[in-house]
Parts: structure tokens; sequence; C-alpha cells
């Protein structure tokens, strides 16, 4: 890939430049440059602190993944529905979906290969059979392709955004208007590799409707149910936080423990040890049969002692 640097960028680290550019992690940048794939005016550069200049063109190409080796493992998953095609599983918050860097074992996929035995196309890559996501402290359903023909379907079905996608959520502060649509392009924080956020040289659409079930005024947070245009990396999270209404949990957008000002409910959140949203309905259509298949799951414990206190405290 060739890139020209623009005035944004420069005296910009190369390794900071090249991670923005290429949406990588600063860490990947930067073995990258000292493994010397990365020519800067058609010279190899092999310094990440290697300053660019206006105008620079700067040349590079990011390698295809590397296959993992992974191995099934006897983990607990639950699993909602399954068939020849498909299998259906109610992800528990704390689970990681699938093998990356840190977390090559205990992840959802490990244990889909223990055990799903007829799984084809999983071992060996690095999202096998996976066509969606949730975060690693997010509970709730997702669908697992379990060969070519379903995995090709369902991304399609993505793609289309004729998947059914509903959340709940408890979020931090009494939300004002009962339902709204939320439209605001997000893309890896331009200072936090970590974070999402709008401020971001990679902006993608992402859009997240959202409707009011309940307020509870006395502990100061409100109840909603979000439902899915696009399926971005940390949507819901970003999107209410920018609203000025974070989850309550996600201490990385915006929410303090501290603004909470009854007691028991914060106790409650700290024994919760995730961020108060779940994953809770899906639906698409089956790759073989076509037919609607819909699934819908209880909150998890964790987030049912908030809603149960929140009621008799209301």
């Amino acid at each position: 890939m060739e890139v020209k640097v623009t005035n944004e960028h420069n005296k910009k680290r190369l390794d900071v430049f090249l991670s923005g550019i290429a949406d990588i992690s600063r860490n990947q940048a930067k073995l990258l440059i000292e493994d010397g794939e990365v020519s800067v005016n058609g010279k190899i550069v092999k310094k990440p602190s290697y300053k660019v200049k206006e105008g620079d063109i700067v040349n590079f190409e990011i390698p295809e993944p590397v296959p993992l080796n992974v191995e099934p493992e006897n983990i607990p998953v639950e699993i909602v529905y399954e068939d020849k095609d498909v299998v259906v599983v109610n992800k528990p918050a704390g689970m990681v979906v699938h093998p990356a860097p840190g977390h090559y074992t205990g992840t959802l996929v490990n244990a889909l290969l223990y055990h799903c035995k007829d799984l084809q196309g999983i071992n060996g890559t690095i999202r096998p059979g996976i066509v969606h996501r949730i975060d690693k402290d997010t509970a709730g359903l997702l669908v697992i392709a379990k060969n070519d023909n379903a995995q090709n379907c369902l991304i399609e079905q993505f793609k289309r955004r004729s998947v059914g996608r509903f959340y709940r959520a408890f979020v931090h502060g009494i939300v004002k208007k009962d339902k709204d649509r939320i439209v605001l392009p997000i893309g890896r924080d331009k200072y936090n590799r970590k974070k999402f956020s709008p401020n971001t040289t990679s902006p993608k659409e992402a859009i997240t409707n959202y409707q009011v079930i309940k307020r509870f005024e006395k502990l100061n947070f409100t109840d909603i149910r979000c439902k899915l245009e696009t399926g971005r990396t940390h949507q819901i999270r970003v999107h209410m936080s920018y609203l000025g209404h974070p989850l309550l949990g996600d201490e990385t957008y915006s929410f303090k423990l501290t603004k909470v000002k009854d007691n028991t409910l914060k106790e409650l959140i700290k024994e919760m040890n995730m961020h108060a949203l779940c994953a809770y309905y899906l639906a698409f259509d089956h790759p073989s049969t076509g037919k609607r298949m819909e699934f819908e799951v209880d909150l998890p414990e964790k987030m049912k002692k908030i809603l149960d206190y929140a009621e008799k405290e209301k």
C-alpha cells in the first residue's frame, strides 16, 4: 500500500502514523518497521521513531494473519440451538470470542471445537466460523457457521442488515427522549488505540436505535433497549457515552462509580464485573431452509440483581 503524508500527520512518528493509517496497533506497526516492511520515499526505514514529513511517500504491506493452532478445550458453554449448519450460543461476560494475542486459550472458539464435533473451516484461522462478535465483557447471543455455505450466507445477511439484534443496557443518568436514532460514525480513537470514538482517522458508519424501557429516577439510571443497524466495535458503548449516558460499569467509556450515590447499587455494580449490556435477541434466516430463526435469552444474573433492586427502590 502506498500513502502520501498530509499536513495532518506532519512530524508524527512513523509507528504512530502507520498504526493510524493502517488501523493496526502501534506494536504491530513497530514490528513491521523493524522487520524492514516499510519504506519512506523508496528507502527502507527501520526506526519506529522516524518522523514523517508532509509529502513523504510511505509504502508498506501488512502480511496475511498467521493461522493459529486452536486447541479444543472443555469449557462450559450454553448452546441455545444447533444443527448441521449453525450453532447459536449464549456467551457469558468475560469470555473472548476468538483467539487473539493475549487470548489464545479459554475462548469461545476453543470451547466450540470441543463441544461441536462437526465444525468445518474453524481450526487454523483467526476468526473460525465467527460471522459477528460481541465484546469480551458483554453477554449474549451469537450465531456461528459450521460450514462454508452457512458462513457465506450469514455474512451476506449481515451486509444486508437483515439480521435482527437487540440489546438491553443499563445506562447512567436519566435518558430524556423515549426513543432516538443515533447516527455517529466511529473508528479507532486517534490517541487511545484501545478505544473507539468519533475522534478517529478512519470513521465508519455506525447507527444505533434506542428505546427507553424504564427510568429509575431515585437511583439515577435508565434501562434501555438498543437495536443495531450496524455492528461496529464498542458501538453501543461509544454512542451512549457520547450522549452522556455511559453504561453502568463501563469505566473505559466514562462511567464513574464515584457518581453513584446509592451504596447498595454501587456494590451491585462492583460485583457485576462487566458493563451492563446483554445481546438478548437474535434473528436470522436459516442458511439452508430460509426459515426465520429467532432466539431470546434472559439477562445475566448480575444485571437481574440490579434490576430487582431498582424495582424495589423505585
